[in-house]
């Protein structure tokens, strides 16, 4: 039987205290109020006022990272104190908290995200239909024709009286005889198989599919300004478009496949079914996303970087942090990711490219081998990145 233990805080104490190593265990404020706050500001990410039903110290919690801000009480609080191992028996019991944790985090996801492009690409975002044809356009232009004309489509589909609407259309029948691109339309598959280069969704398209990788990778892009910003590129086990499912709004970006794949496809319909019948997905679910959001905000301070040799050095920190795999002394670590992914995730302007990869070549803790990163010592770039970030936020102080 399933039995929670609460416990009080008095005004003024840390609930939580940022950077500390995660816990097993998070809360659910059921009175007072409590105040979230950052020791360093991350761009775009505010204090918070938390009342009865919110949520304390769940993302670190699930994820296994370290504490992302500060909490504290700001009149007495009483609080339900949830272990980990006791998460799944929550959710059979509770389903709405489930959903709960999971719509909070779909939520932040997307601010979070939006705040990521603004950053980067130094641009407001459009969300509107017409942006999948200059997307389409885009690919088009880098010769990448299967991704290309799946966009096109998405657009004659959602702009039936665009301003591209016979432009889309001539494009779309002219690439399509030669087009590897697959699921133009949802099916009733469970799983799908994608050809590398092909798009899975698109920027501002509808969708209400959510994904899981069970073979290859998948890159989350944008595209603005005429570049290709890489969010993130995951792997077997990681999720996607969750926040169109939860939220049924439009893709806040755009899914490629990296390699060939093969994804699970998880609709409304059996969402709702694995939250009443499936808790350990749903556990394994609230994980993922904790992971996701986490890395997301360790993204957001990267972008406080300034100098390009840093930025790099940093985001390939992040990717090895984001595996929690314990190093192995002496071995050298392969992280999956091309100095041209690198600098796409990094944002860093064309005109600045050939000089950061000189000074990523001149640093000790990397090695480029056949165009891939390579970390001879993962211990010794973590905190090498620690120390830039922590440099940023010193010197953001004193300015």
């Amino acid at each position: 039987m399933l039995q929670l233990s609460f416990v009080n805080f008095k005004p003024n104490s840390h609930i939580l205290l940022e950077g500390t190593p995660a816990t097993d265990r998070f809360f659910i404020i059921q009175s007072g109020k409590a105040r979230t706050y950052n020791e360093n500001p991350i761009p775009g990410i505010k204090p918070e006022i938390l009342g009865p039903g919110d949520f304390i110290g769940v993302v670190a919690c699930m994820s296994g990272h370290s504490q992302t801000k500060n909490v504290v009480a700001i009149e007495p609080v009483t609080a339900i104190m949830v272990m980990k191992s006791q998460y799944p028996e929550l959710i059979a019991q509770n389903t709405p908290v489930a959903i709960k944790i999971v719509k909070s985090f779909a939520r932040d996801m997307r601010i979070v995200n939006d705040q990521l492009t603004q950053l980067t690409a130094k641009k407001n975002l459009v969300d509107s239909p017409e942006e999948i044809f200059h997307i389409a356009e885009y690919y088009e232009k880098q010769g990448l024709n299967d991704i290309a004309c799946y966009g096109y489509y998405q657009y004659i589909k959602h702009c039936s009286t665009g301003i591209n609407l016979d432009l889309a259309k001539a494009k779309f029948i002219k690439l399509k005889p030669r087009s590897r691109a697959v699921y133009f339309e949802p099916t009733n598959e469970v799983v799908r198989t994608y050809p590398a280069n092909t798009m899975i969704m698109a920027e501002c398209q509808s969708g209400g599919d959510m994904f899981i990788i069970q073979d290859g990778s998948v890159r989350i892009t944008k595209v603005v300004d005429g570049k290709e910003i890489i969010l993130a590129i995951l792997k077997k086990g990681d999720m996607f478009g969750e926040m169109a499912l939860l939220e049924n709004k439009p893709r806040s970006a755009s899914a490629i496949a990296h390699t060939t794949c093969q994804l699970m496809v998880v609709n409304k319909t059996n969402f709702n079914q694995m939250v009443t019948t499936q808790p350990q997905m749903i556990s394994k679910l609230t994980t993922t996303f904790a992971d996701r959001l986490w890395a997301m905000y360790r993204q957001l301070a990267n972008t406080t970087l300034s100098d390009p040799r840093e930025k790099l050095i940093d985001m390939v920190a992040l990717q090895i942090e984001k595996l929690k795999t314990t190093p192995v002394k002496g071995e050298v670590y392969n992280t999956g990711i091309s100095v041209v992914d690198l600098l796409k995730m990094c944002a860093i302007p064309v005109e600045q490219q050939n000089s950061a990869y000189n000074q990523l070549l001149s640093d000790q803790n990397v090695k480029i081998v056949n165009s891939q990163v390579l970390v001879p010592n993962v211990n010794e770039i973590i905190k090498q990145a620690a120390f830039y970030r922590k440099q940023s936020s010193k010197h953001a102080k004193e300015h």
